[in-house]
């Protein structure tokens, strides 16, 4: 029976149903399966050629022991994507010989979170009404995550969701996803600070057992295992599609709270033949310094064009850290202490451990804008800044024997200021959000306050 572990090493073991209800572990660390499912080479050559559903079913199926029968599981696969707009799901294009873009902004919020949240609304839904039970989602988000989790839960009876983003600090398109549903049980809380200070008070929450236990609390961040799980998928259906297993694959992923990239590394660890995983970032850039240099220390958010990635305290990288430590709880409780007193070093061998899986390199605000410009000159593909931040990033390290896949994560249309700007072209919504300007919005202006805040999710919910 597949079992989950927490990082910090004091939490209970769960099942994969209790840790994906659960979010963050009652220690304050992260879930992660106590073993790593193996893929031979045999099954994932036969991959080839299946329809991306299929391929999620092979990948996930071991992860997720009895939650689901395999009819059920594949009729929440089937749900979960069936209002993507491209058949494929996740479809690669050439940019350049040996360097491949995997789309993952075709899900109805145009950004790759819909993969991960889609399933994951579908598999929270299926297991409450099992159960009959009732649960408060609470999310921090920098943009995409907010829009997806409100997309994939809105409307569903036995959830209420709760959204911190922060004000002014996201863009219209993505604000607007989040503050234009009508739905009762979704809440857009615009709070005063940077994405950070959103991303604490969540944890802060989850740390409060009182108030977790009492609304019945479950989070569909990053923290949670099943959104890492769904995005494992789509690196084995573009790899495949570019010869793996017989050939070795490298992917660029732009990141800031490392969830993507991570889910790379379990498709690695479960065999899939990944040469090197590259971290790209904006000038947010405290992941490309601790890869390189050791030390993680935090210096400030500065806004960027590419605002999902403004971030400094990236929570997935807990779970890189895990596995370089050796599956040290203790060590990795030591270092969130020591993060929270202002940073902490990676110690040589952990250290060593990150690079054998990982590289990285940053993009400044000029490049990303110099990259969108380029890239739809001379390829007629026209780059969100985080997609042209994954570019920027890959070009400096294609090797030619190796196909290089960067991660595409948003449509260009949900950042279209910076577009624009860069290339004169004004990117416009698919028709399916045409009236999103038009819509009226529901907002709740926060202070960055713990009590304040759990203050009025219990006043919400209790109505």
């Amino acid at each position: 029976m597949m079992k989950y572990i927490s990082t910090r090493g004091q939490a209970p073991q769960l099942t994969f149903e209790e840790a994906m209800l659960t979010g963050l572990a009652r220690d304050g660390g992260l879930y992660l399966p106590e073993t790593i499912p193996q893929m031979s080479k045999d099954d994932i050559a036969a991959l080839a050629g299946q329809s991306y559903e299929e391929v999620a079913f092979r990948i996930m199926r071991p992860f997720i022991g009895d939650a689901f029968t395999d009819d059920e599981f594949r009729g929440i696969i089937e749900r979960a994507y069936a209002g993507f707009a491209h058949a494929a799901r996740a479809p690669l294009v050439e940019l350049a010989p040996g360097h491949h873009l995997l789309e993952l902004f075709h899900g109805p919020t145009l950004a790759f979170k819909d993969f991960a949240m889609q399933l994951i609304g579908q598999m929270f839904e299926f297991s409450l009404k099992r159960s009959g039970k009732k649960v408060c989602i609470v999310g921090a988000t920098s943009g995409d995550t907010g829009s997806a989790a409100i997309e994939a839960f809105r409307g569903l009876e036995a959830v209420d969701v709760f959204i911190l983003y922060p004000h002014g600090r996201v863009s219209e398109v993505q604000r607007r996803q989040m503050t234009t549903p009508k739905e009762d049980n979704v809440h857009a809380f615009a709070l005063t600070g940077h994405f950070d200070d959103c991303q604490a008070r969540v944890k802060d929450m989850f740390n409060d057992f009182e108030f977790r236990d009492g609304v019945g609390l479950a989070g569909v961040n990053s923290i949670n295992w099943a959104r890492v799980l769904a995005q494992v998928v789509y690196y084995f259906t573009s790899a495949v599609s570019v010869g793996s297993p017989y050939r070795s694959v490298s992917f660029t992923v732009p990141t800031g709270n490392f969830g993507d990239i991570f889910a790379g590394y379990i498709a690695k660890q479960m065999g899939l033949p990944i040469e090197r995983l590259v971290v790209a970032t904006n000038q947010n850039d405290i992941l490309h310094r601790c890869l390189s240099q050791g030390d993680y220390v935090p210096d400030g958010v500065i806004p960027s064009i590419s605002p999902s990635m403004d971030i400094q305290v990236s929570s997935n990288f807990e779970r890189a850290l895990f596995f370089a430590y050796d599956q040290d709880g203790a060590a990795v409780s030591q270092l969130m202490d020591e993060l929270k007193s202002g940073g902490f070093h990676v110690s040589q061998g952990a250290r060593e451990a990150l690079r054998e899986s990982f590289d990285s390199g940053r993009c400044s605000e000029d490049e990303t804008s110099a990259t969108i410009k380029r890239t739809i000159e001379t390829t007629s593909e026209l780059l969100c800044p985080h997609s042209a931040v994954g570019v920027h990033v890959a070009e400096a390290q294609i090797n030619p024997a190796t196909p290089m896949i960067t991660l595409a994560t948003a449509h260009p249309a949900k950042f279209p200021a910076a577009v624009e700007a860069a290339t004169g072209i004004h990117p416009p919504l698919p028709s399916h959000m045409a009236d999103l300007y038009d819509r009226s919005e529901r907002v709740t202006r926060v202070d960055n306050d713990l009590h304040a805040l759990e203050g009025i999710i219990r006043e919400r919910i209790a109505h």
